[in-house]
């Protein structure tokens, strides 16, 4: 092995063990996501480095490498894993499931029963704790969009109508807490997008739903807005 390579050797496998330490249980996801990207970034830029300047290339580009994959790593925030946590709490035994979408939204999906009554767009005493708990503390920058679904049961006329009337009860709702109207966007989706068999009751009960996505300024920029479930 030559000089050129010996230290990007190095280098790589320090940054192999950073990124490593992404997958430590003790660690927070937004901890894990910044381990994961500096380690990426720290390889990357040792290799390319290494092959532009030699050993001092390889040592810069690696630390150049490893500061930009923390900063690209770590897309969710501290506010966000903050909220997500609260939700995580405010939700135990409702039924209602918090999660983190693929581009970085936070996403609550609200079945039916746990949000409205069969047939009815006015938000149910349970779902008024959940949403009094979204509300707290929302950074005003974030934006929210809610968007309602339906089983295939009673066809579209009433399906349509009935999905957006839902997702507008959760906007009034906020609104009454202090959320901006502006800030929410509603969507009703009717039964044109089932999760579950509607051939079956249980399946039924999976499509009829309401998801709340909150997201920061930086998901809308990059085409965020419009999240699929």
């Amino acid at each position: 092995m030559n000089t050129l390579q010996r230290p990007a050797t190095r280098l790589i496998a320090v940054a192999a063990t950073v990124a490593l330490l992404a997958g430590c249980e003790n660690l927070s996801q937004r901890e894990k996501d910044t381990a994961k990207g500096a380690g990426i970034g720290a390889v990357g830029g040792a290799v390319v480095g290494g092959l532009i300047g030699g050993k001092k290339g390889a040592v810069t580009g690696a630390a150049i490498g490893g500061v930009g994959g923390a900063i690209a790593g770590n897309v969710w925030s501290k506010k966000m894993e903050e909220k997500q946590r609260a939700m995580e709490q405010s939700t135990a035994g409702t039924g209602i499931d918090v999660s983190r979408t693929a581009d970085n939204q936070l996403k609550l999906n609200i079945p039916s029963d746990s949000g409205f009554a069969s047939g009815s767009s006015a938000v149910q005493p349970q779902l008024r704790t959940v949403l009094d708990s979204f509300s707290t503390g929302l950074d005003p920058t974030m934006r929210v969009r809610v968007i309602g679904h339906t089983d295939s049961s009673g066809g579209d006329a009433i399906n349509n109508p009935l999905s957006v009337n839902r997702a507008a009860s959760v906007r009034d709702y906020l609104a009454a807490r202090g959320v901006q109207p502006a800030r929410v966007d509603i969507e009703g989706r009717g039964s044109r997008e089932p999760v579950a068999d509607n051939g079956s009751a249980a399946g039924r009960a999976s499509n009829r739903r309401v998801e709340i996505f909150l997201r920061e300024p930086e998901q809308v920029s990059q085409g965020g807005s419009t999240p699929r479930s």
